[in-house]
């Protein structure tokens, strides 16, 4: 019997959910052994589509088919018995447990007879060891998750998804939190992978991995199937314009803010841990954008924590407006004016389990306290729905969850938290990571008109083209030192690189 030539089948595949249409009659074909990437603007209906396949949603309508045969995948167990693994983007270990407890949960080995059966404790150890070999994974069974570097986990998760012996394995964002060099260890475990005839199913924003490692591309919009095409056929405008309808003829909108005196001067800022940022010393003006580059483990997410009191700081003094002040709490920053948005959107971020509404208003909510522990529950309606209106917030309405919303639009909503407790220092810590091309610009445009309007802007960013592209200085950080301040219009991505490398 002649092998399909399709590994994995979606078709016509529609979900809706109250007031949203989430797929409309999608298509997905995956051959064997190859990498195919899923491509679309946040609310594409990309990950509902792999919720769809790996049993965490039930299509409305559609059908699914392995290896030409029909399958019916109820639940996540389903999928797995079918070879379907999957890597979230958001990563949810067991912190307090092992790794090997972590890659073998809800199947350790046993040992022993009927209800005197053990944990084969030996057995899982060797196990583990063995995959982290194969995969060149460089960690110790026994070594707890929880202490961990967020690229260390990522790749601990691979290793999980790689133990089910899966056929299919989907990848969404994978190398959102890996260095180069990990990305490279990423891209050699998936080509040995493809040679064993697993198919990957690959969701990334960044184009020139698109472009490098995938055999087919698919693009999605609007819940809708745009087409699939051969990577080889496309280029990045090409994939751009397919994902958002249009030519993208502008990465990065026009800047028109003139930075002005000094806002807030830092000096000889250290931590007491002595493994992070010390002696750091820089100025922010009055409607600028300073970005932050650096490489992983930089320490310029700790330093912009300190400096909204989430960190302590053993040294240094912090001046707004010429005045020196003590920042020892996230409130204090607040009545300094300060805003602090956050690199994990959905770890320190967003409130899952509530709504557009509540999370738009609760970094305010002192502002709309009333007699008796009551809330104006009107101006927080028509602050939130002003909000959405501004940031153009694409939701059914500001009681949804924000959970249901895409990771553009919960950013806009995030930034729109910040900007109603009227910040004049405003901290975005990787403010487009995860974010497709599209919601990006609208958030470049954000950031800009807030400049423009006088706000002072920090931004940390990993993305060289956006550092280049929004700064009008970029100051430099490698291993808790501040290696370099660049002016953003003579700055290039070789003298960033050469600053971020400098302590390495």
């Amino acid at each position: 019997m002649a092998e399909h030539p399709y590994l994995l089948e979606m078709n016509n595949i529609s979900k809706e959910f109250p007031g949203v249409k989430a797929l409309d009659d999608v298509t997905l074909k995956v051959r064997p052994g190859t990498v195919h990437a899923l491509m679309g603007e946040n609310g594409a209906g990309k990950s509902t589509l792999m919720k769809c396949l790996f049993g965490i949603y039930k299509p409305d309508a559609g059908e699914i088919f392995i290896n030409g045969q029909k399958v019916e995948i109820n639940n996540s167990k389903a999928a797995l018995g079918h070879g379907i693994s999957m890597i979230h983007q958001e990563l949810h270990p067991v912190p307090h447990r092992s790794v090997m407890e972590n890659v073998w949960l809800g199947r350790f080995p046993l040992k022993g007879i009927g209800p005197f059966r053990f944990v084969d404790h030996k057995k899982m150890y060797r196990d583990t060891e063995a995959l982290l070999k194969r995969l060149e994974i460089d960690c110790k069974p026994d070594t707890i998750v929880g202490s961990l570097s967020v690229s260390k986990i990522q790749s601990i998760e691979i290793a999980k998804a790689v133990s089910y012996n899966s056929k299919i394995i989907v990848m969404d964002e994978p190398t959102s939190s890996l260095t180069g060099n990990e990305v490279e260890h990423l891209f050699k475990i998936i080509d040995s992978l493809k040679k064993q005839g697993v198919s990957i199913i690959y969701i990334s924003h960044k184009m020139e991995e698109i472009l490098r490692i995938s055999d087919d591309v698919t693009i999605m919009r609007d819940g809708k199937y745009i087409g699939t095409w051969p990577a080889s056929e496309l280029t990045t405008d090409l994939i751009i314009s397919r994902m958002v309808g249009r030519d993208l003829t502008q990465r990065y909108p026009e800047r028109t803010n003139v930075p002005g005196d000094v806002i807030l001067k830092v000096e000889g800022l250290t931590s007491p841990i002595s493994k992070s940022f010390k002696d750091i010393s820089f100025e922010l003006r009055k409607g600028e954008i300073l970005g932050i580059g650096g490489l992983v483990g930089a320490q310029r997410t700790e330093l912009i924590e300190a400096l909204f009191g989430l960190r302590a700081i053993q040294s240094g003094t912090i001046s707004i407006n010429g005045k020196p002040v003590k920042i020892k709490s996230p409130e204090d920053a607040k009545k300094h004016k300060m805003a602090l948005l956050t690199e994990e959107r959905r770890v320190t971020g967003i409130f899952p389990v509530l709504s557009v509404l509540e999370n738009t208003a609760i970094a305010n909510i002192s502002n709309y306290e009333k007699p008796y522990l009551l809330l104006d529950e009107k101006k927080r309606r028509e602050d939130a729905i002003k909000s959405i209106e501004m940031f153009r917030v694409k939701t059914p309405s500001y009681k949804a969850l924000i959970r249901n919303l895409s990771g553009g639009n919960q950013q806009k909503v995030l930034l729109a938290r910040w900007l109603l407790t009227e910040p004049d220092i405003l901290m975005l810590d990787e403010p487009t990571r995860g974010i497709d091309v599209g919601a990006k610009y609208e958030i470049y445009t954000i950031i800009a008109d807030l400049a423009k309007q006088g706000k002072s802007i920090i931004m940390i960013s990993s993305e060289m083209p956006e550092l280049l592209g929004m700064s009008d200085r970029i100051m430099v950080m490698s291993e808790g030192r501040l290696t370099g301040i660049l002016d953003g219009k003579s700055a290039t991505e070789e003298k960033v690189m050469r600053l971020a490398a400098q302590m390495a």
